[in-house]
Formats: structure tokens, C-alpha cells, sequence
């Protein structure tokens, strides 16, 4: 390499840069159009569920979990707690961060719904 020249590593990324638009984006997790949905791990213990919903629903609309709410039935914590820290998750810009819940949350790619629950999804 001759003195004053850059590293074949700096032109590689130079080159890439401006083959790529110029700018850099960060990855999300998931590939292009594929969804992810935040759910509750099912080990959580039923306070950590009930904690979560409380915290989510203070953000997010929880009406779809409360009695009369497509998401009401089956009336189990675990499927409430989703639902919720979905809604949360998904109204803060779908971070990994925002799915944490004191590590009780992990990002699913296939689509939770069931029945008439339907989680919601922003792209």
C-alpha cells in the first residue's frame, strides 16, 4: 500500500455507503414485512402478569381486555398480559426495549391472534 492511500477497508465501506443510499439503517429484529407482536412469557409469574397489565394500561388503551372486549376471553392472565404489553409495545415503536417488561416479554413473529382477538400490528 503506498503511503498517504486508505486502508482497502475504509474504501470497501466508503463504497458501500454510497451503493447503499448513503445512509445505514439499523435492524429491528425482524425481516422486511414480517410482524412482531410483543407477548408475555409463559413462565411469568401471575403477579409479573398483573404488573404488566397495570403498567401498560396506564400508556395504552386496555379496553379490548376488560369484560365485553374481544381479547376478554379466555379469561386467563397470561393471554390479558399479551394482549396488553402488545398494545404497549406496539404504541411505542416496537423497540426491543419496550417489550422487556422486567424481562417477562419476548417479540413473537407469527401473529398471536386467536378468534376474534385480534393483536394489534403496526408497521
Amino acid at each position: 500500500m503506498a503511503t498517504g492511500s486508505p486502508p482497502r477497508f475504509f474504501t470497501f465501506l466508503f463504497f458501500f455507503f454510497i451503493i447503499s443510499g448513503g445512509i445505514l439503517k439499523t435492524a429491528k429484529g425482524q425481516a422486511p414485512g414480517q410482524g412482531a407482536w410483543c407477548v408475555a412469557k409463559p413462565s411469568t409469574s401471575d403477579e409479573e402478569l398483573q404488573n404488566n397489565i397495570d403498567y401498560a394500561c396506564t400508556y395504552v388503551d386496555c379496553r379490548i381486555i376488560r369484560p365485553g372486549g374481544s381479547c376478554y376471553e379466555p379469561q386467563k392472565l397470561v393471554n390479558k398480559a399479551s394482549v396488553a404489553m402488545n398494545l404497549y409495545y406496539q404504541a411505542n415503536g416496537r423497540n426491543y426495549w419496550n417489550c422487556d417488561f422486567k424481562s417477562s416479554g419476548i417479540i413473537a413473529v407469527t401473529d398471536p391472534s386467536y378468534g376474534d382477538c385480534k393483536y394489534e400490528y403496526k408497521q
